[in-house]
């Protein structure tokens, strides 16, 4: 293995988000059995001793991939030669705080990280946003760096995807793998909507393979507007009710699986990820939105072509509509 090493920078990194993805990019989960990596862990100051704890772990596991930790509570440094960039802290909404609070919260946030990414990053780097409301700070990001094409950063929705697919392949009693073909459209947010319309389940139509299995394709339908829809876009809730604090794990699978397959590839299957439009199925341009995606190992692409049918085109505006409303919102405090 005489590859160089890629400079991975967490940011967040002594939250249990971030510690849970620590050691699964030191394994290889993420960019590969054959690609060495250097962690840089960015954290505020009161979260300091907690990433300089999770970085003597690291050591102590003797990760064979793992070429150097190094614990900052400095941008500049964190970001520095990085090619890799998962943003993961981010301030969440405390109780009375209004939306347009936690936007201007998190633009104090993103746009200092964007515009440390654009002034001292490698040239090949990329970004992926965690950190919620993701697609927006996503946006936040992008319009602080100076230098590094937008389309380098993106949001995950890869965890909306595999929560989709994973109420599918229960329903079904099918493999998570059997899947293809689900998209996530729109916001990481409750409006986002989770399409199965061009989805198969072992080469069957999604849809017919629902008919089956409720009988009728009435009942079917049902399902998927009363139960499956709002389920998938409620789901962190239901596990903050059930479990008593937020995702993490699953979180922290989705942001390895995100990255693994924006630098590895796709292949012809696709995924769901929060991409800067180029006005692809009518969504603005500039937003960060989620659609179906592809990625030849340089990065997404939306996958274009589908048909939306009105269903699925009103769940899409009224997604937009909150991002463009949140983008408006930004542009207020004169962040973008």
């Amino acid at each position: 293995m005489n590859a160089a090493p890629v400079t991975v920078t967490l940011t967040g990194a002594g939250g249990q988000i971030g510690y849970a993805l620590l050691f699964r990019i030191a394994a290889g989960d993420m960019l590969g059995p054959d690609t060495p990596v250097r962690l840089r862990l960015l954290e505020i100051p009161q979260g300091l001793r907690a990433a300089e704890g999770a970085a003597l772990e690291l050591q102590d596991g003797a990760f064979a991939l793992l070429r150097g930790v190094e614990v900052t509570d400095d941008p500049a440094v964190a970001f520095d030669g990085c090619s890799i960039a998962m943003l993961v802290g981010a301030r969440p909404r405390g109780p009375g705080m209004e939306r347009s609070d936690l936007l201007a919260a998190n633009a104090g946030i993103f746009g200092p990280q964007g515009a440390a990414i654009g002034e001292h990053a490698a040239a090949d780097v990329r970004a992926v946003v965690v950190g919620n409301p993701a697609n927006t700070n996503a946006l936040i990001a992008a319009a602080s760096t100076r230098g590094v094409p937008a389309e380098r950063f993106t949001a995950l929705t890869r965890l909306d995807h595999n929560r989709a697919v994973g109420q599918l392949a229960a329903v079904l009693d099918a493999g998570p793998g059997d899947i293809d073909g689900v998209a996530i459209w729109g916001n990481h947010s409750a409006t986002q909507f989770p399409d199965v319309d061009h989805a198969t389940v072992r080469g069957m139509a999604a849809r017919d393979a629902l008919t089956a299995r409720f009988g009728d394709a009435a009942t079917a339908a049902r399902w998927l507007d009363d139960e499956f829809v709002p389920r998938v876009a409620r789901r962190g809730a239901e596990i903050i009710e059930v479990r008593g604090s937020s995702s993490v794990a699953s979180a922290a699978n989705a942001a390895i699986e995100h990255v693994r397959d924006d630098v590895r590839g796709t292949g012809e299957r696709w995924t769901s990820a929060a991409v800067v439009s180029h006005g692809e199925y009518g969504v603005p341009e500039g937003l960060v939105c989620s659609f179906p995606v592809r990625s030849d190992g340089w990065g997404y692409r939306v996958v274009e072509g589908l048909e939306l049918d009105a269903r699925a085109r009103t769940r899409l505006e009224a997604s937009v509509a909150e991002l463009t409303a949140e983008r408006d919102a930004v542009r207020e405090l004169g962040v973008i």
